[in-house]
């Protein structure tokens, strides 16, 4: 078992964790089981009851774990799926440690940061691993962070447990280029990985973020000041196109061979066909659509990362460029929908309360009306479904009980099971649900498949008491659970293409297999622009 350990410097988005999801796609190209895990440094046990102004997306895996946005890459990089075991916090930590100590399991001992919850971290590295060749855990913040300083510490531990044989550390380090001096400073990263010396870790591999080209000269510079050999010192400039360019430019720094030679692994030679493919058809695609993504988070480039890079694939698999138009729901909401138009697809993204609700509402007709391709995911089914109940089955007041508890009409209304709820972490319908399909709709076309299982993070749910209703007014179900018969796709006949998914689709698409409902969804835009 080989162990690898990435940690960054000086700044926050410096790439760990797309570096760390490349190199697991390298790696795998060579023929070895990788797993990807995330140890994150603050006290919330998870990222589920935070503000995307915050942290962005919360990405949810099949085991309904809700999870930093950066597992999002470790899954569309490589082929493992990933389970709560692989996406741990301070917060998780502690509340292990303090959850034993009141069992009485450290028997009368003292309670420390060390040896307990470095223990508690050591057992979660062992645990994230099991079954693969490599793990990659990538540690959040920066070096010298007082909040990640436990999690250091026990890799420093974990080093001489598993043998220096057998861990590689990766450091992401920051070069950044002096516009006023004309150039590339190393200071930063030889501070910050003296920094993590004084910790006790030695890197073995700079991976170096840059702006300009890093001459030999440099390289040679950071080997003697950090201790790291001179092929070991990897550039990482910003890709022009696409992050899936990560893989190919990394590959020509000989980032794996480095790690491979670093941890004595035996591996078989890379074909790296599979990534210029994509990359191929993402700068020469021979269509090209540009869709409107209707949100109140657009202004952040994290709220909606997989709902980004999903209609991305989307376009990889109709060798389509996709542009995307970001539209802010609330600025629909004085009546002007000139956001919308020459748009090939309108997609309304998941979300929660109800700023901006009255504004998707009128995407989604507006998108209904002109025959426009609709695709709505989680609340975007729901607006998709408020939006029908009122203009066309004639429930003027229909809405969802989430924005208005006193409807008269809720035809999206709070689970059952949901309605005593107090406590507002992982308290959700969240992880893989199965959905049964119905022949000869839009989902089912897709698909190719009667059974699907499909990730979710909601409390409300398409209210069955006005099932029937819709559906003789138009509205088609294509999509429910077979066990508690809970609607999870509606479709529009006599449109194009219009489709609300329950589920986030989004959190199962991957470069080199794009999500069936995005890839044709992509598909109608094409064939709408002609």
């Amino acid at each position: 078992m080989k162990y690898i350990f990435v940690t960054g410097g000086v700044v926050s988005s410096l790439g760990k964790g797309l570096s760390a999801a490349a190199l697991g796609a390298l790696l795998e190209l060579r023929g070895l089981k990788v797993r990807i895990q995330k140890f994150d440094p603050y006290l919330n046990v998870d990222p589920g009851t935070m503000s995307p102004y915050q942290h962005g997306e919360v990405y949810v895996l099949d085991d309904g774990a809700e999870t930093d946005l950066d597992l999002g890459h470790y899954e569309r990089f490589t082929s493992g799926a990933l389970s709560r075991a692989n996406s741990v916090s301070s917060g998780q930590i502690y509340e292990t440690v303090i959850a034993k100590e009141r069992r009485g399991d450290y028997l009368g001992k003292t309670v420390q940061v060390i040896p307990h919850v470095t223990d508690e971290i050591k057992e979660r590295i062992l645990r994230g691993g099991e079954g693969v060749d490599v793990l990659i855990t990538e540690v959040g913040g920066t070096t010298g962070d007082i909040e990640g300083l436990p999690f250091l510490e026990a890799l420093r531990q974990f080093q001489l447990d598993a043998g220096r044989e057998n861990v590689c550390f990766i450091h992401c380090a920051l070069i950044p280029f002096i516009r006023a001096a004309g150039e590339l400073k190393t200071k930063p990263a030889q501070q910050s990985t003296a920094k993590l010396r004084e910790i006790g870790i030695q890197p073995d591999i700079l991976v170096c973020r840059a702006e300009r080209p890093i001459t030999r000269e440099m390289r040679e510079k950071m080997s003697l000041y950090c201790n790291v050999p001179v092929n070991a010192v990897i550039e990482c400039r910003d890709v022009e196109h696409s992050i899936y360019e990560l893989p190919l430019t990394l590959a020509k720094e000989h980032f794996d061979e480095v790690v491979i030679n670093r941890l004595g692994l035996e591996a078989k030679p890379r074909d790296l066909s599979v990534w210029e493919n994509i990359i191929r058809r993402i700068m020469h695609p021979a269509h090209r659509v540009e869709i409107g993504v209707v949100g109140k988070y657009i202004e952040l480039q994290d709220a909606y990362k997989s709902i980004y890079e999903s209609i991305v694939h989307g376009g990889i698999a109709n060798d389509c460029r996709v542009d995307i138009r970001r539209i802010d729901s609330e600025n629909l909401e004085n009546g002007d929908l000139s956001p919308l138009e020459g748009l090939d697809g309108i997609l309304v993204p998941g979300g929660f309360g109800d700023r901006g609700i009255e504004g998707k509402i009128l995407a989604a007709r507006y998108a209904r009306e002109r025959k426009i391709p609709y695709f709505g995911i989680c609340l975007g089914m729901q607006i998709a479904v408020i939006e029908y109940a009122r203009h066309v089955l004639g429930l003027e007041d229909a809405n969802s009980t989430e924005f208005r508890p006193d409807t008269k009409n809720p035809v999206v209304d709070i689970m059952e099971s949901q309605k005593s709820v107090v406590s507002k972490g992982a308290t959700m319908r969240l992880g893989a649900y199965a959905c049964a399909l119905r022949e000869g709709t839009l989902a089912r076309e897709a698909y190719g498949t009667d059974i699907i299982r499909e990730r979710h993070r909601h409390r409300y749910e398409f209210n069955n008491k006005y099932l029937n209703a819709l559906e003789e007014a138009g509205m088609r179900v294509a999509g429910v659970n077979p066990d508690s018969h809970l609607v999870e796709i509606v479709e529009v006949k006599n449109h194009p293409w219009m489709l609300g998914a329950q589920f986030h689709p989004e959190f199962k698409s991957k470069p080199s297999a794009p999500h069936p409902l995005f890839a044709a969804f992509i598909k109608a835009a094409v064939e709408k622009k002609g």
